[in-house]
């Protein structure tokens, strides 16, 4: 057997040759309790299946019971099971054991090549081993373990950006009800710094209509770094006094917390955002040499990909982001044009997309092929999927081999 190892810098494949002393550990990862067991290639059982609690009690007893090999003839095998097993992995990662990561469907496979259909937890630790054994695992690295965290850190900054827009609605709406003539002052509209200010201290048009004018000016001025000043406060002024809002008091601390909120989440995405471009710049990863893919589109199309020799050509890689086209076929009927399935990871789609047309900025290749896809009657989106299918196969390339963008 062999397993594949490989940092997120190596530009070749280092390979362990498996051997008779290699020692197999399964383990089947629950969410409370886990088990493991350990046996040889030749079928020897060394440490019968046991269960141990996913916590430093139950982490301990699993690392006392594997002191007893040799850490270097030890593969340790988990299967994908969403989050459950994330820590578990990192903790053994850091105590320098070998992980492979396991796809459910090939122990699936093995469980029902046996005559009665059998599944226990102890049963599967078994299954994981014999997996290992009959196929080439690729063994956990730094990079997959950075995958992992810029997974999770994307997609929880995907859900505070739509907390935040659902915020940004909430706080229109208060406002349409209590000065609905405040939204069309502002040529940016409310959600500028400026107005928000304002909101903050009188969002109640009865109270700007009474506050002083030099005072409002100041305000004004201040929180705009000089844009606005006395010419806009009297014009605000005279607004508020012939306002048809309701002026209700409960709206007004509405408006004051949304806004609190709404600033909270764009302190929290900004902290987000540093700590994606320093998981990022310690991979170094060659997509950042890709013109106009930055650190945070870069981060959610590293880890929506995860490793990629999961994926054996471009075309798998375009069907899990969900850009691959539908089929809409019937006898002697084949459609001419077709729209993306759009089936797959909704966060590589957007990201791939967005990349798609800051690469078409900033490169005269991709932008050429933008520019021949609008010319022969494609309309913006769907030239931009088109890109985004050759930015794909970009990305596949320079990431299986691990060299720079270099396409003029």
């Amino acid at each position: 057997m062999r397993v594949r190892l490989g940092g997120s810098k190596e530009l070749s494949n280092i390979f362990i040759q498996g051997c008779d002393s290699m020692i197999y550990v399964g383990i089947d990862i629950a969410k409370q309790k886990h088990f493991a067991a350990a046996m040889t290639a030749d079928g020897e059982v060394l440490i019968q299946p046991f269960g141990f609690s996913n916590d430093s009690e139950g982490f301990s007893l699993l690392a006392s019971k594997l002191k007893t090999f040799e850490q270097d003839n030890l593969l340790i095998g988990l299967e994908s099971t969403s989050h459950y097993g994330e820590n578990l992995i990192c903790y053994l990662y850091n105590m320098g054991y070998h992980i492979a990561v396991i796809n459910p469907i090939q122990t699936a496979t093995l469980r029902k090549s046996n005559i009665r259909k059998t599944k226990t937890d102890k049963v599967d630790t078994i299954l994981i081993i014999k997996s290992m054994i009959l196929n080439n695992h690729r063994v956990f690295t730094q990079a997959d373990i950075d995958s992992i965290r810029l997974k999770s850190l994307c997609r929880f900054r995907e859900k505070t950006k739509k907390s935040k827009t659902r915020l940004k609605i909430q706080l229109v709406s208060y406002v349409d009800i209590i000065f609905p003539e405040l939204q069309y002052f502002f040529k940016s509209g409310l959600h500028i710094n400026t107005c928000y200010e304002l909101l903050k201290k009188h969002s109640n048009p009865n109270d700007i209509a009474a506050l002083h004018l030099t005072y409002l000016g100041n305000l004004l001025k201040k929180a705009s770094h000089g844009r606005f000043g006395k010419e806009e406060a009297i014009t605000l002024k005279g607004l508020a006094k012939s306002s048809v809002g309701t002026g209700d008091a409960h709206l007004s601390i509405q408006i004051t917390q949304t806004i609190c909120q709404i600033e909270l989440l764009e302190e929290q995405i900004d902290e987000l955002d540093e700590s994606i471009k320093s998981i990022m710049l310690e991979m170094d990863s060659v997509i950042l040499t890709i013109p106009g893919i930055g650190f945070l589109n870069g981060a959610m199309i590293l880890g929506e990909i995860g490793d990629i020799s999961r994926f054996s050509n471009p075309s798998k890689l375009l069907a899990y982001a969900g850009l691959d086209p539908t089929v809409n076929q019937s006898g002697q009927f084949n459609a001419k044009s077709t729209r993306m399935s759009k089936r797959g990871s909704k966060l590589l789609r957007y990201a791939l997309i967005n990349a798609a047309w800051n690469v078409s900025l900033n490169n005269k290749t991709f932008n050429d092929y933008f520019m021949l896809k609008k010319s022969q009657g494609n309309n913006h989106y769907a030239a931009l999927g088109h890109v985004a299918h050759k930015l794909v196969r970009v990305i596949f390339k320079i990431l299986k081999d691990n060299v720079a963008f270099n396409l003029e």
